[in-house]
């Protein structure tokens, strides 16, 4: 069970990385700096890595 509610986390933070994500291109469009831009992005890698490695866990069935 306790897998099962870390990957629906990991997929709300998929979800607002995202957010967060098109945030950043819309202030880089207006004139804020590429950082921004690479923040958002390191971001949601991150989150994605945290949703495969969570979904994954649930497949092979591990408790750890």
């Amino acid at each position: 069970m306790t897998n099962r509610i870390s990957a629906l986390i990991s997929a709300f933070g998929v979800v607002a990385s995202m957010l967060l994500l098109a945030l950043a291109v819309r202030e880089y469009r207006s004139g804020a700096t590429i950082l921004w831009i690479g923040a958002g992005a390191l971001i949601f890698v991150g989150a994605s890595y945290t949703l495969v490695r969570d979904v994954r866990r649930l497949r092979s069935g591990r408790t750890a």
